[in-house]
Formats: C-alpha cells, structure tokens, sequence
C-alpha cells in the first residue's frame, strides 16, 4: 500500500478517537448536569437545606362532634449521610439508648436502594421514626456533637377512647409496594400512610399537603435561619377532618355487649345509609397500632387465634338463616308466584318426595306475614320449589337467574361499596354454579335448603343490616357508609343516591307487619319477643345458622315501625338461638340509640351480658 494512503488512513483513525473522545465527555458532562442532580443537590446542600414540613393530619369526629382521633407531636431522627462522616458512633448510640449493631443494621437498611429507592448520599436520609419528646429533648441537647443530624416534628395519632378499632383503621410507616404504587410521587421513605379503616378509606382526604422550609446553611453546616426570610418557604396544608355516621356511645355499648364473643354488629341509619355503629369482636385497643412498638403489637395480635384484626362485621361470609326469608317471600310476591292469602301446609317442617327440612310447632297452614313471625321454614321451602318449577318460566335455568337477580338487587352476592377496605361478598349461587357441583339435570329439591338461609347461601353482616334498612325502606336503600361528611372535601355521590329492589311497597308492607309480629306476637307465635321494649315499636327477625359446632344466633331489625331511625343485624358466633343472645343484644342497642339510655329494669341484663363469655376453650 502507498505509504500516502497509510498516513492518510491513520489521519482519519486518530481524528475519530479525539471525536470519540470529546463526545465521551460531551456525554458524561449532559448526564451529570441534565439528567442526574446529584452534583448540583450536593453544591445546593452546602448552602441550603430543604427540610419537608409535614400537615397535620385531619381529626375524626363522630356524628355527634365528639372526636375520636387526633393527633400529638411527635419526633423523627434525620441525617444527611455525606456530612456524618467522622462522629462518634458509639456516643450517638449511647445517646439513642440503641447498640452498635442495631445502628449498623439500621445503616446497612437505608442505604439499601432496594428498600430505600430515593437513597442519596446528599440527601435526608430518616434514622429512626416517632421519637418521644423526652427522647428528642435529650437527643437535642447533643445535637452540636453529630453533625449532619437534625430533628423534624410531626404528628401521630391519638385515641379518644379505646372503641372502633376496625372502622378507624390506623397509620403507618409506607412500605416499598406502596412507593412503587405512588405514581403521583407524593410520598418518601419514612412517611406515614394509613393503613386499615377510613384512615386508608380517606387517606387522600386525610393526609393534606407537605410543605417545604429552605434554611441557609454556613461552611460548617450550622443552620443560620430561613433563606431570604423564608420566602421560598411553602407551607404545609392540614389535611380535611372527617365527621362519621358513628354514635360513639353506641359503638362502646356494643363492644361492651360483644365481649367474650366472637360475631359482630352492624346498626344502619336507614333514610341516609351512614353506619351508626360496626362491632367486631374480638377487638383490639387502636391505640396499640401507635409508635414504635407498632410492628410488635401487630404481630401479637395476628398470632392471636380470635383473629382480633380481622373485620367480621364486612369480611365475614355466614349463612344468614332465617333471616333470610324476608327476601324470599317478597320475591315470591313480586313474581306472581304467591299472593298475600297464599296458604302452605307445614307438619312440623317440609316433607316431599322423601325430602324433610324440620320446622317448630304452629298452626297450619300459613301465609306469608305469619310465616315471617313464626319463622316457618316450610312457607319458604314450598314457595321456592314452587318459583324453581313454575311453568311461567322456560325453565329452570330462567327462573333460577330471575331469583337470583332479585337477590343482588337486594344487596346479596356482591360487594355493598362500604367505604372501608376488605369487604367481602357472600355468595349467591346461580344456576350455572349448581350446574357445575350437582350436573345438568338438577331440580328444585336439590337446592330447597337455601330457602331458609342454608347451604350454599353466604352472606356478610353488613348485608343483613342493609337488608333490615331496606325492609324499613319499603324497598330502597342507600349504599352503607362509614364518613358522614368530609370538611372541605366531598362524599361519593354514590352515598347520596338510593338504590332499588325492584319489589312493591305493598309487598314491604306485609314483611314489615310479619316482623312487627315475630316481637308482639301473632296467633301463630313469635321469635323475637325479647326485643319487645315497650314505645319503642321494634320490628324484627331472627336467625340460627347451623354449623358443625354450636349454631349461630342472628338478629336483624330495625325501629320504629314507620319512619325507622335505625336498621341493625347481630350475629353471635357458636351463640345457639337466635332469641338466646342476638335478639337481646339488638333490642339494648336499638333501645340506646333511641331512648339515649337503657332503661333500669334492663340494666341487669346488659350486665349478665356483658359478663358471658362464649368464645371456646379452642382458642384460648
């Protein structure tokens, strides 16, 4: 090759590499100045230093402006890990009243980008969350000893009273899903979020807005004041307080009722949907999932065999019994496939074709109103086969989905929308679920024992207490729903528009009448004739589920007859009868709501109540 064509060659090779070379560092110089600014937060951290100013987080009233939760002070240990270079570790444990190795562990977790994605050599960086103010005082009094430290006040939570745990829910230190989750990028490390209840329900709501404080730094790092008086200062906006449905008292009247059991309550305003009370026992003191020792307290209560962190009242799936027939003979009055004078025979319970479902002794036969105060389950099981079989349909496979289409409109089978996270759904089976356990050619017969509430029939609580609030409602209702009102802020429309059954006032007349008899009496009996507190005009229905152990004792009800003011469900867990346990407790709690008080000759009953305790020996 010419040595001309070699030399120019070479030319063009090491003009390429000085190219290649400037725009190497072309390239590292956008990445450092454009696309990365850590450079520029550590010259800025030199002379400024941004501390996040956190709102306060909204207080909770209940629906008499008595509050249930707010907030006191509390203290979090920050640090900016670049300028902590040198300090007396063993000094600054001392002080924290920590070891070493809890402090390297501590160190070793916050540089972890994993678990700490935000993580900055330059930036605050949390060491250790909700100090008391004895311990920030005592920690204050050393600060001028580690550089690089400072404390920031913010708030945690405070409990009026030890009630409603799983209606207020609680807060706590945000986890790494829950970043990843952040798309908004509000949150850091180290912050609070709510957690269970209306504090995770309304957390947005709740949490207001982080502000901003730009404090002016000199060489050595010592805060010298705000920067330009405070002019680049954003202030923090406190979050909406939240008024709820919630009669306290009334809340602490069922727990007090509710001890030594395991079951919930459930009591409905029914003309607004507002919750005015949800029990679910066992319970727990909210106030334990505050401050350090949360994480421990958690823990024991999950290892506790009561599962007293678990919400029983929405996430609880039971067989509703017979407080389920209500919903059945009005869908059979709706259909045509009854009328009210509509008479079935029952000899002491259901016989046909081999198939017997026992009943109690009454007179015979009986319509739909005196089926309901008697608690018949022979009525519900004739008219139901009669449904599942009637010619007016093409089949069973039609008239199985118009009953059970009837039933979600009700508010069975799916979710309510309760403002509260975890809610359940209860199950209501169809036909293509029977299809697929019982075959194509399955009938009736079959099936007969969901007409009172069992087999396959699961239901939650709350939808029994809805089902008492629309019973009173002639037929409508208004989703459940914990928060009243939101100041400053909205409620859901959904909380503010009535939902339909789709069944006839005139049909509601008659299930409310059969109520109102199962508590004063009819000439085919009653159930509920210990809730028959006199002026009050208590209407209601009981239940006993059956279970492999001990029965389950129900409640559902709601008073005053017209213009009720409250709808309610009971279930106690392995309780028996409905009338042993459930029906009293209805009748206290729909008495204190009313009346404001429990009348003197009752008191002892509360009493002997509240002193029971029928939770097994299993789970002790």
């Amino acid at each position: 090759m010419p040595r001309d064509i070699r030399y120019t060659n070479r030319k063009y090779i090491i003009g390429g590499i000085a190219v290649a070379v400037v725009l190497v560092y072309i390239i590292r110089l956008f990445a450092l100045q454009i696309t990365t600014d850590d450079y520029k937060r550590y010259a800025d951290s030199n002379a400024f230093l941004k501390r996040t100013v956190y709102p306060a987080r909204g207080n909770i009233y209940d629906r008499n402006g008595n509050l249930m939760v707010y907030n006191q002070p509390t203290y979090d240990l920050l640090f900016v890990p670049v300028e902590t270079e040198g300090i007396d570790t063993l000094d600054l444990c001392s002080t924290l009243g920590i070891t070493r190795e809890e402090f390297a562990s501590i160190m070793a977790r916050v540089s972890d980008r994993r678990r700490n994605p935000g993580y900055s050599r330059y930036t605050q960086q949390l060491l250790m969350a909700q100090l008391s103010p004895e311990e920030a005082a005592n920690f204050h009094e050393k600060l001028y000893k580690f550089n690089g430290f400072h404390i920031r006040r913010r708030t945690i939570r405070q409990y009026s009273s030890p009630v409603a745990a799983h209606v207020l829910g609680d807060i706590g230190e945000i986890s790494r899903a829950e970043l990843d989750r952040d798309t908004a990028g509000y949150y850091a490390s180290g912050d609070f979020i709510g957690k269970q209840g209306i504090e995770r329900s309304y957390e947005e709501e709740l949490r207001g807005t982080k502000g901003t404080e730009v404090l002016l730094r000199d060489s050595r790092g010592r805060i010298r004041g705000r920067y330009m008086d405070g002019a680049y200062d954003e202030p923090a906006v406190p979050g909406h307080d939240l008024v709820l449905g919630l009669d306290a008292r009334l809340q602490q009247l069922g727990e007090r009722l509710m001890q030594g059991k395991m079951g919930s309550i459930v009591a409905i305003e029914p003309s607004t949907g507002e919750i005015l009370c949800l029990v679910s026992s066992p319970s727990y003191d909210p106030a334990l999932m505050v401050g350090r020792e949360r994480g421990k307290n958690h823990h024991i209560l999950e290892q506790d065999k009561t599962k007293p962190l678990f919400n029983r009242a929405i996430m609880a799936a039971y067989p509703p019994g017979s407080t389920f027939k209500p919903a059945q003979g009005l869908i059979f009055l709706q259909e045509g496939i009854t009328t009210p004078e509509t008479m079935f025979p029952c000899h002491a319970g259901f016989l046909y074709s081999g198939m017997r479902l026992g009943c109690h002794g009454h007179a015979s036969p009986i319509n739909f109103q005196n089926a309901l105060s008697t608690s018949c389950n022979a009525y519900f099981c004739w008219g139901l086969m009669r449904m599942l079989e009637s010619k007016k349909y093409s089949g069973i496979e039609e008239s199985m989905t118009r009953w059970k289409d009837y039933m979600v409109a009700m508010g069975f089978g799916y979710r309510l929308g309760i403002d509260l996270p975890g809610e359940k759904r209860g199950l209501i089976p169809n036909y293509e679920y029977y299809k697929t356990f019982l075959g194509p050619r399955w009938r009736a017969l079959n099936v007969i024992s969901i007409a009172i509430g069992q087999g396959e029939i699961l239901c939650t609580p709350i939808q029994i207490a809805n089902q008492a609030a629309t019973i009173a409602n002639r037929g409508k209702f208004i989703t459940p729903h914990v928060v009243r009102e939101v100041r400053g802020g909205q409620v859901d429309g959904a909380y503010r528009t009535w939902r339909y059954t789709g069944i006839d006032r005139e049909y509601y007349d008659i299930a409310v009448r059969g109520m109102r008899g199962a508590v004063v009496g009819s000439d085919y009996g009653a159930t509920c004739r210990r809730a028959n507190i006199p002026g009050l005009e208590i209407c209601g229905k009981t239940g006993t589920a059956q279970n492999s152990g001990t029965d389950h004792s129900i409640f559902m009800g709601f008073a005053p007859m017209d213009d009720a003011r409250i709808a309610i469900s009971v279930y106690v867990e392995n309780g028996g009868f409905g009338a042993t346990w459930a029906v009293p407790i209805g009748a206290l709690m729909i008495e204190q709501y009313l009346n404001d008080s429990i009348a003197a000759e009752r008191v002892p009953l509360l009493e002997s109540i509240e002193n029971t305790n029928l939770i097994s020996s299993k789970y002790e």
